[in-house]
């Protein structure tokens, strides 16, 4: 059977079975942000946006979205132009191994947009469907409130996502990859060594 979708702002027209769901029909055309982790709806790995709203794509069948609008992580930023909620994530270490992130994130830009300023129970609320394997999630819910702060205009970001210079034209201590300041501190290594 054809689909006709709206994916990311193109009209589009899939071929799929009866049996396919969102996510297979997505992987499948490459759009591969969305992630299959459970298949019953559980992780909220393959969260996308689906006519304004986060949906599971695992579960969802797609003979059930014809004409539907969908949204997927791949419609957001790009490497050097993030969108506010990616950046956020960024420049918080709001991730790990990454697999639940793009899932995290089409539901927090659901959230923010329905609510622009959350407090850090609603946070909490509107991610509870998304489950996360490697954090406490302590960095997710931060960099939540800062998204919302930075698309509220409170918080500045540099071009590449990373923190801001400030008044006096220096930037913050705080890198956008999470190591150390690179003016000669000896750090963990990771970001190229002393002096790099």
């Amino acid at each position: 059977m054809d689909i006709d979708l709206t994916l990311n702002d193109d009209e589009v027209t899939f071929e799929a079975a009866r049996s396919d769901t969102l996510l297979d029909v997505l992987r499948r055309e490459g759009y591969t942000g969305a992630k299959r982790g459970c298949d019953t709806g559980d992780c909220g790995f393959c969260t996308v946006i689906v006519d304004g709203d986060p949906v599971k794509s695992c579960i969802r069948p797609i003979s059930q979205l014809d004409g539907a609008a969908v949204e997927t992580i791949e419609n957001l930023g790009t490497q050097d132009e993030l969108d506010p909620v990616q950046s956020a994530f960024v420049d918080n270490a709001a991730l790990q191994c990454g697999f639940c992130i793009p899932g995290m994130i089409m539901r927090s830009k659901v959230l923010l947009e329905e609510n622009p300023d959350p407090d850090e129970a609603e946070i909490r609320d509107a991610l509870s469907e998304n489950l996360c394997r490697c954090t406490g999630y302590e960095k997710i819910i931060d960099a939540v409130a800062d998204a919302s702060d930075r698309m509220a205009g409170e918080a500045d970001v540099a071009a590449d996502g990373g923190p801001a210079s400030d008044a006096s034209g220096t930037s913050s201590d705080l890198r956008s990859d999470g190591g150390l300041p690179r003016d000669g501190a000896r750090g963990c290594g990771c970001d190229g060594g002393v002096g790099e």
